[in-house]
């Protein structure tokens, strides 16, 4: 997430700088894992972080997915991110609402669910939870299949290419985004219909990824290893670089 930075407009890095907690720094990738952090605070928060779609269809549809496990709807991500962006719309406006919000954790949270949709299997299949119960080995460790997805590869990337230095991680997506994905950007980044923010969109690709990349060849029991590894880094990749590049626009498109 550290790319947001460099792709703010003047407006947005100067809304986010007098938004962020002192603790931050002025950095907002070191508040981005906030959200985990308060789960247990905000007990309701913890269904807004994924979406559950109907198992083996590998499409989602907002009104039939959006929904918590007692039905209750707009309780997703896709949900969330639309809530957060429309507060923090607020930020510049004379609205009485703004002093309802607490705008610091809006930003917060929308920075980390920007992160999370774009997770495929934070959009699964609603049997297995988005692949949590799918235990599996990966290389010798026991974990489960979503854990992979979260944090192995990234880790197993860190210790085999960058010598376990995230900052190295994030100057190669930053140059990809500037090279390799430079002609793609503009469609990560656009909204239809003058809209600040797209999940729709995040969440039917995540569903896609997750049923060509994270369940392909895997079942309980499974032993990942290079294989899995060197086929699904450049996803999480690239899925990491469109986040980030997102998240910017849509902070761009809200306060500027």
């Amino acid at each position: 997430m550290h790319e947001i930075n460099s792709r703010l407009s003047k407006a947005a890095a100067d809304a986010v700088e007098k938004l962020l907690p002192a603790s931050a720094n002025g950095d907002l990738a070191s508040v981005c894992i906030w959200a985990d952090h308060v789960k247990f605070r905000y007990h309701w928060s913890s269904a807004v972080h994924y979406i559950d779609t109907p198992d083996n269809l590998c499409n989602y549809q907002y009104n039939r997915d959006c929904k918590d496990e007692n039905g209750v709807p707009d309780r997703c991500v896709a949900g969330a991110i639309n809530n957060y962006t429309e507060q923090l719309l607020s930020y510049n406006s004379a609205n009485e609402n703004a002093i309802t919000y607490n705008l610091t954790e809006s930003l917060l949270f929308l920075s980390h669910f920007m992160g999370d949709i774009h997770q495929p299997l934070h959009v699964g299949f609603t049997s297995d939870r988005g692949a949590n119960t799918i235990d599996v080995h990966w290389y010798t460790r026991k974990t489960v299949l979503h854990h992979v997805w979260d944090s192995n590869i990234i880790e197993t990337a860190e210790e085999r290419y960058d010598d376990s230095n995230v900052d190295e991680l994030v100057d190669a997506l930053q140059k990809n985004i500037s090279t390799g994905w430079a002609d793609q950007v503009n469609s990560w980044e656009s909204c239809s219909g003058n809209k600040k923010t797209c999940p729709d969109i995040y969440a039917a690709e995540g569903i896609k990824a997750a049923c060509a990349w994270a369940y392909k060849g895997v079942s309980e029991g499974s032993t990942l290893e290079d294989d899995y590894f060197l086929t699904r880094f450049p996803i999480v990749q690239q899925r990491l670089a469109q986040g980030g590049v997102r998240l910017a626009a849509t902070l761009n498109r809200i306060f500027t």
